[in-house]
């Protein structure tokens, strides 16, 4: 019989950096998706430890929807107060930072992701070119999760937004 081997969507991609920005493939374990059933969302907040606003991060906690996250980690028994689906083997996640993350995604995704206007820990579900997406904002730049069966078609959306940004300064000076 043979062995099955376990790869990450991006497996083989080396982390590409350019003017000091960085794309790579991020690890960030299991992800849960939490759903409230009607009327239980106090409850699942008390055993979660809160519950994100809507578009913020609260600890490894996502906001996704009205009464709905993501966990990152390892979930809590949630057994007959939410819908809870893993959803580890559906995603990929990238990270991209540096000088140029903002810049770089605000090519691709319809959003001001200036600090100014996306602090970190927020969040966003928002198309990035045609594909769903999670956008989050970090200290150094941002977290994106992309369906796994996207992450290598976001990666050169990504890589070459960055690299046109990088070509213009390099034009500049």
């Amino acid at each position: 019989m043979p062995n099955l081997i376990a790869k990450s969507a991006l497996f083989g991609r080396a982390p590409l950096t350019l003017s000091g920005t960085t794309l790579a493939e991020a690890q960030i374990g299991p992800i849960t998706s939490v759903a409230a059933f009607r009327g239980k969302l106090a409850k699942v907040k008390k055993v979660l430890g809160g519950f994100p606003a809507p578009n913020t991060v609260s600890g490894n906690l996502i906001w996704t929807g009205p009464e709905q996250a993501f966990v990152l980690g390892q979930a809590p028994d949630l057994s007959g107060l939410a819908a809870v689906t893993d959803q580890t083997g559906g995603w990929a996640a990238l990270r991209l930072s540096g000088p140029l993350a903002a810049d770089t995604l605000m090519r691709l995704y319809p959003l001001d992701l200036r600090a100014a206007h996306f602090p970190k820990d927020t969040c966003a579900r928002a198309p990035l070119g045609h594909m769903q997406s999670i956008l989050i904002a970090e200290e150094t730049g941002f977290l994106i999760l992309i369906f796994r069966s996207m992450a290598r078609t976001a990666w050169h959306e990504i890589e070459t937004a960055l690299q046109t940004l990088t070509a213009r300064s390099s034009a500049e000076i």
